[in-house]
């Protein structure tokens, strides 16, 4: 750890927050201490917490005031991760209808998030200060199982308009402080690919942190252009918001010759689970109980795949309560060679995203397109197929309120992105059919990714 870094983790990061309000320090601490615990220890804990979180939601939210009183539970009778089967899940469509009632009467700090949209059901809901704190812990404890610290140098390659949007000048001020820096994920054309290469190897971080399919393009134009970004001094490549596929994770060790960490979580659900070096998927165990459950909301038997359920125990202000994320997983119960008795996940089918590209070639996200549908009211899900580069297919359930002047809106945001040459077809179904996998993708791209001019 230089000096720089060591003034930003320990002085200037921690006031940071403190002048914010959050607990994140503290927080912290807790977690690295925790993570050495026995594991009947750590559930132990989580199992009090389970309990005071509760009988707290039940008291100060109503929709869980009313849920309990409804379903005839006690909420002081859950009192371990297996009780929580007397409770139903939670879906994003449950928390749209009812984002009031979710807010606690005594919510701290409460701001307004939005999920990305890759579900297709795009979710407006509200974080409090203690969640905040508990996910910026989160990443911060896993980040130094790679020898990463707050205030070394990292780039980001995102995509969400809360990052993007929120470049003003303190912001900036912070960043640059921090030395963090952010490339964004949208525009991922052969230029733009070329410049973030020779940022890459400029700016020489410790660490990248963004989608593996961003990271991937980045690494494959590199290696199509017989670039090997080995000598940048990277650690570690931490992968998240998406499923990273092993060709992915091979290619980007091969060209930055580093390893890569994989992160499963998401804005709503939290930060879930983070890979250490020895290749356990360690659930932050501290405030985050995952469920597996089957086709029929049915805990899954032990060992087989099934949808992840999260509740999470820092939520008080908005509860997440057997959230279902539409990913499929499988928890491992045995042991990591770390030493680290926190549970893991293994096996995680996470969102996928894929590149669309536009008329005249430039490759860009697929959430360029999901952010022009995914705040529109009168659209209840969505699914975009790119069939070529001149036509694309936007199958819509629509809600009330659907007009035709909806659909030129819609039109004309996505010919914006791809090209006004661009035939954008819309077409009204009843529901939007899950893939064979029984995942959702709701951006498929039928256009080959290519990275060579």
């Amino acid at each position: 750890m230089d000096l720089y870094t060591k003034f930003v983790s320990t002085a200037l990061f921690p006031l940071h927050e403190k002048i914010k309000g959050h607990s994140t320090l503290d927080r912290f601490r807790e977690l690295e201490k925790s993570q050495w615990a026995d594991r009947a220890d750590i559930e132990k804990f989580r199992n009090s917490r389970l309990q005071d979180f509760m009988v707290g939601i039940a008291r100060d939210v109503v929709f869980y005031s009313d849920l309990f009183r409804n379903i005839g539970v006690d909420p002081r009778n859950i009192q371990r991760p297996t009780d929580l089967a007397m409770l139903p899940l939670l879906d994003k469509a449950t928390v749209r209808a009812n984002v009031e009632k979710l807010k606690s009467r005594n919510s701290n700090g409460l701001a307004r998030y939005n999920t990305g949209g890759s579900s297709g059901e795009p979710l407006v809901f509200f974080i409090g200060e203690a969640r905040r704190s508990h996910d910026v812990a989160a990443k911060w404890r896993a980040t130094r199982w790679w020898g990463v610290d707050i205030g070394d140098p990292e780039v980001v390659v995102w995509g969400s308009p809360i990052e993007l949007s929120g470049q003003d000048r303190v912001r900036s001020l912070r960043d640059a402080l921090l030395r963090s820096r952010l490339l964004p994920a949208f525009d991922m054309s052969n230029p733009m690919l070329d410049k973030f290469i020779e940022k890459i190897l400029r700016w020489k971080p410790r660490m990248l942190f963004g989608y593996p399919s961003a990271l991937s393009l980045i690494a494959m134009r590199a290696e199509s252009k017989g670039m090997c970004l080995a000598d940048c001094g990277l650690r570690v490549v931490f992968c998240t918001s998406e499923r990273l596929y092993d060709h992915q994770r091979n290619l980007i060790q091969r060209v930055f010759g580093c390893p890569v960490a994989n992160g499963y979580g998401a804005r709503d659900a939290g930060f879930i689970a983070h890979e250490c070096p020895h290749g356990g998927m360690h659930i932050s165990a501290e405030d985050v109980i995952v469920e597996i459950v089957d086709t029929n909301g049915a805990i899954a038997p032990q060992g087989e795949s099934g949808e992840i359920v999260v509740t999470h125990l820092a939520t008080r202000d908005f509860p997440f309560v057997r959230y279902r994320t539409g990913d499929i997983g499988v928890l491992d119960h045995g042991y990591c060679g770390c030493g680290r008795q926190l549970p893991m996940l293994k096996n995680i089918e996470g969102r996928t995203t894929d590149f669309v590209t536009a008329s005249d070639g430039t490759v860009m996200h697929g959430l360029s397109l999901i952010y022009v549908l995914r705040d529109i009211v009168e659209i209840a899900s969505f699914k975009i197929v790119q069939e070529s580069t001149h036509r694309l297919v936007v199958k819509l359930v629509a809600n009330i309120g659907f007009n035709d002047s909806v659909g030129d809106k819609i039109r004309r945001e996505l010919q914006g992105r791809l090209g006004r040459d661009v035939v954008v077809e819309i077409e009204l179904v009843d529901m939007i059919a899950p893939e064979a996998s029984g995942k959702f993708r709701y951006v498929t791209s039928k256009v080959p990714l290519r990275c060579a001019d």
